[in-house]
């Protein structure tokens, strides 16, 4: 009996730890996103997720540390889909789901997005080694089941590579610039209409793109 309390109570620890990492990290995202890395204050990000500085920083020694964390969480928010790009499915279903995917992502995390857009335009410096192998061993995969349905005549004889970034810019665009989009429309992706609306109009216009004529 006394194992199992223990064991038991193991478990509520590693629950409640796991419970307080992600109430920081979400609390992180949101400050890193608006206020950068120089910006933002360990104290503001504990405080927004009901803990002390010291209790935050029993799970995240730095502030750095932190940052990173949260960069590699969005990271694998936003290569998941990419990975599940299958050539079984054909070109048509894995391009349309990916884009969905995308899109989705664009939706549900668009404060990832801008952070990831923020890391990016300042070089990297946190996500250059995992960019310049994980991400780039994604792609190149990715690139050769493109390539191989180009040799099938499935689609046009276009470089992969420029596919992808087409997906990232058209998708991400509706996270990234959400502010120059909703004064201009009047909406954002989380208005349903306007979500389907965006999800046809991108999916219509880059198939028509790159599909094979038959």
């Amino acid at each position: 009996m006394a194992e199992g309390g223990e064991a038991g109570r193991q478990r509520n620890k590693t629950k409640l730890g796991l419970a307080n990492i992600d109430k920081i990290l979400d609390s992180a995202l949101s400050a890193f996103s608006k206020h950068g890395l120089r910006g933002t204050r360990i104290d503001q990000v504990a405080e927004a997720a009901g803990m002390s500085k010291t209790n935050l920083l029993y799970y995240f020694r730095t502030k750095d540390a932190l940052y990173e964390a949260v960069l590699t969480r969005t990271l694998e928010v936003w290569v998941t889909p990419l990975k599940e790009l299958d050539a079984t499915r054909g070109p048509v279903a894995a391009l349309t789901s990916y884009i969905e995917h995308k899109l989705k992502c664009s939706r549900l995390y668009p404060e990832s997005s801008r952070l990831f857009a923020m890391e990016i335009m300042q070089g990297a410096p946190h996500l250059k080694k995992v960019l310049a192998t994980d991400l780039t061993n994604t792609v190149r995969q990715k690139s050769v089941i493109i390539q191989r349905w180009i040799a099938e005549g499935k689609l046009r004889p276009i470089e992969p590579y420029h596919l992808l970034f087409m997906i990232w810019a058209t998708t991400q665009h509706y996270a990234d610039f959400a502010t120059q989009i909703s004064v201009l429309t009047g909406k954002d992706l989380t208005d349903e209409a306007f979500y389907e609306e965006t999800l046809k109009t991108l999916t219509e216009t880059i198939l028509r793109g790159v599909l094979a004529e038959r």
